[in-house]
């Protein structure tokens, strides 16, 4: 097998192209395939604010399928430590053979999780959005910008964040990477005002985002409700806008349609689009420029295959990694 690093993995699979076509693909194939995605196996640790989670997916067609195991421990900043952790192992889908330990520290699933908000975008929001209003400051909220430039003309942004520091250090930089306005600003509802996309990416346990701020024509993608515990969106946001879901079988159970179903903006076995059927053209997404749509991503292990895969292919293909022998009883290498 080959055991790849943090740092291996950093220079084969940036935030590209081929990573949104990847994600793209994996959500086309949970609407128009038998994928095999058992439920996210999940171990709180709340006196540590910490989590983890489980993700694995096959994908009919694919040579392997992955494993992923995600902490997220949150009070890990105030530690020196980062708050996303982890790794995925893939195996072949024809052996079970271990094929790769791809020891990424969150890594991939940052880069799938970005890659997926660009795929929401590129299929809900207006093709004419160029303002992008980011709730969070933390580095997947970075990545949703990056991402968000790959499929719309992004001329500038507003960021936000409980820790206004924490925003004007995410906007210097991403102004500087990006080449584009990138400002800090007070209040989330300013971030909001005048933006085509609005993304919220946060461990939010209450809303961030109020349905009066929203207006005609813009596109909110929520990251950060993985979770029971967590919610971004006012449930009143249900009202208004045309809902699609990563999968609706965990957006019902852990993501902001839980939350609406809850306070009965939704029904609890209303059925919404997936943004795989979007893609497929088997549901509509966006009607119209004056509909305000809402995509629910919750992490599905679909993605993390998708990547996964990605990685694995680019590792071959670059000469990346250790081989390591498996076969050998004392765990030496080829």
């Amino acid at each position: 097998m080959i055991i790849l690093t943090e740092s291996d993995l950093r220079r084969i699979v940036p935030l590209d192209a081929d990573a949104v076509a990847c994600v793209e693909e994996a959500f086309l194939a949970l609407a128009t395939k038998a994928v095999a995605m058992p439920p996210i196996l999940r171990l709180d640790i709340p006196e540590h604010r910490g989590e983890v989670d489980v993700k694995t997916a096959y994908v009919p067609g694919l040579d392997g399928f992955a494993i992923k195991v995600s902490p997220g421990f949150f009070d890990n900043p105030k530690l020196g430590l980062p708050s996303l952790n982890g790794l995925m192992i893939l195996f072949s889908a024809r052996t079970g053979l271990v094929e790769a330990l791809l020891l990424d520290n969150g890594y991939l699933t940052q880069m799938r999780t970005a890659a997926a908000g660009a795929v929401a975008a590129r299929h809900l929001a207006r093709t004419d959005a160029r303002r992008a209003a980011i709730l969070g400051a933390g580095e997947q909220a970075r990545l949703q910008l990056e991402a968000l430039t790959l499929v719309r003309p992004i001329e500038r942004a507003a960021i936000w964040a409980r820790d206004p520091e924490r925003a004007r250090a995410a906007a210097a930089e991403l102004t500087q990477r990006l080449g584009i306005v990138v400002e800090a600003v007070a209040t989330a509802e300013t971030a909001c005002a005048g933006a085509d996309i609005i993304v919220t990416a946060t461990p939010a346990e209450r809303p961030i985002l109020e349905a009066d701020w929203l207006v005609p024509g813009q596109h909110v993608t929520a990251m950060g409700s993985d979770a029971e515990h967590k919610n971004e969106i006012d449930p009143a946001v249900f009202l208004k806008a045309v809902y699609v879901a990563d999968s609706l079988s965990q957006t019902r159970r852990l993501g902001e349609l839980a939350y609406a179903i809850r306070a009965g903006m939704a029904g609890p076995d209303e059925v919404f689009a997936e943004i795989g059927q979007v893609i497929a053209g088997q549901a509509p997404g966006r009607r119209s420029d004056a509909d305000i749509t809402l995509c629910d991503l919750t992490g599905t292990g679909v993605q993390d295959t998708a990547i996964a895969t990605l990685a694995h292919r680019r590792a071959l293909a670059a000469g990346a990694g250790r081989i390591f022998e498996t076969t050998d009883p004392i765990g030496g290498t080829a």
